[in-house]
C-alpha cells in the first residue's frame, strides 16, 4: 500500500505545482515562488484536510532536490570566472556576509530570540539566491552587462563562503559554543579538502567523462554523471562534511570538462523535477498562524535584507573601484535570500537547535524579497540618477577622487607582470603544499587500519609508524621538490629586485645567490616542522626519523630528474584540462 500512497502524493504535488506555475508564468513571477505557494496549498496546515500522506518520503526526495540544486550551482562555477572578477567579488561578498550575519544576529537578540536562533537568522540572511537572481537577470535581458557579471562573481564567492558557513554552523550547533581555534581548524580542514578534491578531481573526472562521451550515448553519460555525483556526496558525508559541499564540489570539477554543455542539458530535467519537490516541501512547512504571529519580525527582517545588502554589496563593489552607478546596481541586484537560506534553516531544524518559527519566517522573507528582485534591479538606474542629484558636490568629488586614486595605484607594465608572476608562483606552491599536507593527513587518518594490516609482518608499533610516515614522505616528494623549485624561482626574483648593485657593490651577485639559496631551504625547514606537527600521531622515533630522511634524501639524489618529470606531467595534465575547457566555452 505504501507505493500507492506515495504515487498519490507525487500526483498531487506535480498537478498542483503544474497549475500554480502556469499561473505564475502568466503573471511573469518567479517559478520558485509558484512551487512554494503550491506546497503551501497542499500542506498540512491548510484546511480543509491534508492532501499529503507520506511526508517522510517527500522529505527524502526534497533532499535529492538540494543535491541537484547544489550540483548545478557547481556546474556554473568556474575557476577562471572567479579570477576575472576577483577583487570586487571577494570584497563585496565578504562585507555582505559579515554585515548580514551581524544584522541578523542583532535583530534576533532585539526580538528576544535565543542565541542559536539569532545566529542562524544571521546565516540565513547572509547569502543571496543564485537561481532567482540569474533568472531575474535573464528575464530582464541584462545578463551580459558589466554589473551582472560582477553579481555572478559575488554569487560564486558567496556559494563558497556559504558552504563554509554551513560547516561552521554544524560544528557550533553540536558543541554549543564558538572558539576561535575550532573555527580556524574547521576552515583550514575545509579549504584543504576543497583544494585537494578540486586538483585530484580535475585530473581524473574530465578524462573519465571524455572517455564515456566517445560512445556518444546520452544515457551512458547521464548515468556516469549521476554515479559520480552521488558517489562523491557519499565520500564527503563519510568524511563528516555536509552533502551540500560534495554536490557543489563535484559540480565544480565537472565544470572543467569539455562535455559541460551536454551535461547541463542532460541534468536539467532531473534537477527541475527534484528541485520542484524541494521547493514544494518548503511550502508545505509554512504555517499561516506562524506568519500572522510573526508578521512584525518578517517585515523588519525584509527591510533589513534589502537595505543591508544594498549597502554592503554596493559598498564592497565601490571599495573595489567600481563607479557609483555600477555599485548601486550590484547592491540592488543582490538584495534577497533564497535556496541557501532554506538549506541553512533546514539544517537548524534537523540538528534541533533552532525554534520552529524560524523556517516559515525565512521562507516568508525570501518570498517577499524574491518578488521585489526584478523591480529592484530595474529601479537601480533611476535611483542612482536621483542620488547623484542629491549628493553634496564635495562628497561626490571625494568619491570620484577615490576611484581615480585606486586606478592610479594599480601596477602597470613591468610591475603588473612581476606581480602576476609572483601570484602564480605562490598559488602553485600553495597547491603543492596542500597536496603534501593531505597525503600526511590521510596517513594519520588511516594509520590504525594500515597498522592492523601491517601487524602480520611488523609487530613493533614504532616501525609501523616509521613505515607509514616514510611512505607518506616518498609519495609527497614530487610535490615537495616542485614547491622547492618554485620557491627558489621566487627567491631569485626577490633577490634581483631587493639587492641593488648600489647597496652591495661588487658583492651583489654573491648576496643575491645567498638569498636565493637560503629562502627556499628555510621554507622547507618550516614546512617539515609543520608536517611533523600535523602528522604527530604517526611520527616515528627520532632515530628512525633520521633514517627515513636520509633514505628520502638518497631517493631524491638518484631520482631527481624522474620526480620532476612526474610532477611536470601532472601539472601539464591539470593545465590542459583547464585550457581545453576554456576554448570550448568561447
Amino acid at each position: 500500500m505504501h507505493a500507492i500512497s506515495f504515487i498519490q502524493d507525487l500526483a498531487v504535488i506535480m498537478l498542483v505545482a503544474g497549475v500554480v506555475t502556469i499561473l505564475f508564468h502568466r503573471f511573469k513571477q518567479p517559478v520558485v515562488l509558484g512551487y512554494i505557494v503550491a506546497g503551501f496549498i497542499i500542506g498540512p496546515h491548510t484546511p480543509p484536510f491534508g492532501l499529503i500522506h507520506d511526508e517522510v518520503t517527500i522529505k527524502t526526495l526534497a533532499e535529492l532536490g538540494v543535491i541537484f540544486l547544489m550540483f548545478c550551482l557547481g556546474l556554473e562555477f568556474s575557476l577562471r570566472k572567479l579570477f576575472k572578477v576577483g577583487a570586487t567579488a571577494f570584497i563585496a561578498a565578504f562585507l555582505e556576509i559579515v554585515l548580514m550575519i551581524w544584522i541578523g544576529f542583532e535583530i534576533g537578540r532585539w526580538f528576544g530570540w535565543s542565541t542559536m536562533d539569532s545566529l542562524f537568522l544571521g546565516a540565513i540572511l547572509a547569502i543571496s539566491s543564485t537561481t532567482i537572481i540569474v533568472k531575474a537577470l535573464n528575464d530582464l535581458k541584462m545578463k551580459n552587462e558589466r554589473f551582472a557579471q560582477l553579481i555572478f562573481g559575488v554569487l560564486i564567492v558567496e556559494d563558497i563562503l556559504g558552504i563554509g558557513i554551513i560547516a561552521l554552523l554544524s560544528g557550533i550547533a553540536v558543541s554549543g559554543s564558538v572558539s576561535s581555534g575550532e573555527v580556524f581548524s574547521t576552515v583550514g580542514k575545509l579549504s584543504l579538502f576543497m583544494i585537494v578534491a578540486l586538483v585530484i578531481g580535475i585530473l581524473l573526472v574530465p578524462r573519465l567523462l571524455a572517455y564515456v562521451a566517445r560512445f556518444e550515448s546520452n544515457e551512458m553519460l547521464l548515468i556516469t554523471v549521476l554515479g559520480l555525483c552521488f558517489g562523491f556526496c557519499l565520500l564527503v558525508v563519510k568524511l563528516e562534511y555536509s552533502m551540500v559541499l560534495g554536490a557543489f564540489l563535484i559540480g565544480a570539477i565537472m565544470a572543467e570538462s569539455r562535455q559541460l554543455l551536454k551535461i547541463e542539458r542532460l541534468i536539467e530535467p532531473v534537477r527541475d523535477l527534484f528541485s520542484a519537490i524541494f521547493f514544494v516541501a518548503i511550502g508545505m512547512m509554512i504555517d499561516p498562524m506562524v506568519l500572522v504571529e510573526y508578521a512584525w519580525p518578517i517585515v523588519v527582517i525584509t527591510i533589513a535584507v534589502v537595505l543591508g545588502k544594498m549597502l554592503s554589496c554596493g559598498m564592497g563593489a565601490f571599495i573595489a573601484g567600481n563607479d557609483g552607478r555600477t555599485s548601486l546596481r550590484v547592491g540592488m541586484g543582490l538584495s534577497q535570500i533564497g535556496e541557501f537560506s532554506f538549506i541553512i534553516a533546514a539544517l537548524g531544524m534537523t540538528l534541533q537547535v533552532t525554534s520552529d518559527f524560524l523556517y516559515p519566517v525565512a521562507v516568508a522573507v525570501s518570498a517577499i524579497t524574491t518578488l521585489l528582485t526584478p523591480y529592484l534591479i530595474r529601479g537601480a538606474d533611476p535611483l542612482s540618477l536621483k542620488l547623484a542629484k542629491v549628493v553634496p558636490r564635495r562628497l561626490a568629488r571625494v568619491l570620484s577622487l577615490y576611484g581615480e586614486w585606486l586606478r592610479s595605484i594599480q601596477p602597470h607594465g613591468e610591475g603588473a607582470l612581476l606581480a602576476s608572476m609572483i601570484r602564480r608562483i605562490l598559488l602553485q606552491v600553495g597547491v603543492n603544499l596542500a597536496l603534501v599536507v593531505a597525503i600526511f593527513f590521510s596517513g594519520g587518518y588511516f594509520a590504525v587500519r594500515i597498522g592492523e594490516y601491517l601487524g602480520e609482518w611488523i609487530s613493533d608499533v614504532g616501525q609501523q609508524k616509521a613505515l607509514i610516515w616514510g611512505a607518506a614522505l616518498l609519495l609527497s616528494l614530487p610535490f615537495l621538490i616542485a614547491a622547492y623549485r618554485k620557491l627558489k624561482a621566487l627567491s631569485m626574483l626577490l633577490a634581483e629586485m631587493g639587492v641593488k648593485p648600489e647597496m652591495a657593490g661588487r658583492h651583489t651577485q654573491r648576496v643575491r645567490r645567498v638569498i636565493a639559496e637560503v629562502i627556499p631551504l628555510l621554507s622547507l625547514l618550516v614546512i617539515f616542522l609543520l608536517l611533523s606537527a600535523l602528522s604527530a600521531s604517526i611520527l616515528p622515533t627520532s632515530e628512525l626519523l633520521v633514517l627515513i630522511v636520509v633514505v628520502a634524501a638518497g631517493v631524491v639524489a638518484v631520482l631527481w630528474r624522474w620526480l620532476i618529470r612526474v610532477h611536470t606531467r601532472m601539472q601539464i595534465a591539470l593545465l590542459e584540462t583547464l585550457e581545453n575547457h576554456q576554448e570550448h566555452h568561447h
